[in-house]
């Protein structure tokens, strides 16, 4: 145990003890795209906020998100976030 130099308690010096824990990885995000989190609005929802979160410009994402068909949706969400997300089908 560690002490601190010069601090003193009621009855002595303080000591304090210190435990270091390795942060826990996020568990990754999964999208079943067959069930009511797999509609377009819901897909593009969740880009906006991990464009945030990633500062990706969100903008961007979902001008391409909505350039083409439900399958170009979710090819362009899973090029950017599929390092993150796993899209279910």
């Amino acid at each position: 145990m560690k002490q601190l130099e010069g601090s003193l308690g009621p009855i002595g010096p303080l000591i304090f003890k210190m435990t270091i824990i390795k942060k826990k990885e996020p568990e990754q995000l999964t999208i079943d795209t067959t069930g009511p989190n797999g509609n377009a609005y819901y897909l593009m929802a969740t880009a906006k906020r991990l464009a945030g979160q990633l500062d990706f410009d969100h903008k961007k994402i979902i001008e391409e998100m909505t350039a083409g068909d439900y399958e170009n949706l979710i090819k362009v969400f899973d090029g950017y976030f599929g390092d993150y997300v796993i899209l279910e089908r």
